[in-house]
C-alpha cells in the first residue's frame, strides 16, 4: 500500500507497522530482541507493529535499532531556505569602485594655488 493523503490514520499506522515487521523479520530478528535493542518493552514493539498508537520517540528507537533512522530524512527532508531568505542572509557584497588594487595609496592633495 502506498501512503497517500486519503489514508485514515488507523490505515497510516497499520501500513507502517506491517513494515516494521518486514524490516524486523528480513534481518531475521525476534520481537523481544528488536525491543531489548531499541530499549522498549516487547509490548509496545507488539503494538507499534500492530499499528496501534505509540509515542514518537518509541517509534525512533525502533527505526535506529532496526538500522532505518535515515529513512526519515526521506519521509520529511528539511526544508531549503527560499530564494529570498537566501539573499537577505548574504546581504550587501562589498564592492569596489575601481579596479586599483587596495594597496595602492591616494596621492596628496594640494590646493590649486599650492605650488
Amino acid at each position: 500500500m502506498k501512503f497517500e493523503s486519503n489514508l485514515t490514520d488507523q490505515a497510516v499506522l497499520a501500513e507502517l507497522g506491517e513494515r516494521l515487521t518486514r524490516a524486523r523479520l528480513d534481518r531475521n530478528v525476534t520481537q523481544a530482541q528488536l525491543a531489548r535493542s531499541a530499549g522498549v518493552s516487547e509490548r509496545t514493539l507488539a503494538r507499534i507493529e500492530a499499528g496501534e498508537s505509540s509515542q514518537a520517540a518509541n517509534l525512533v528507537r525502533v527505526l535506529r535499532a532496526l538500522g532505518r533512522i535515515e529513512s526519515l530524512e526521506a519521509m520529511l527532508p528539511a526544508a531549503l531556505p527560499s530564494p529570498i531568505a537566501l539573499v537577505e542572509r548574504r546581504g550587501r557584497e562589498r564592492r569596489r569602485a575601481s579596479g586599483a588594487p587596495a594597496t595602492v595609496k591616494p596621492a596628496a592633495w594640494r590646493w590649486a594655488d599650492e605650488g
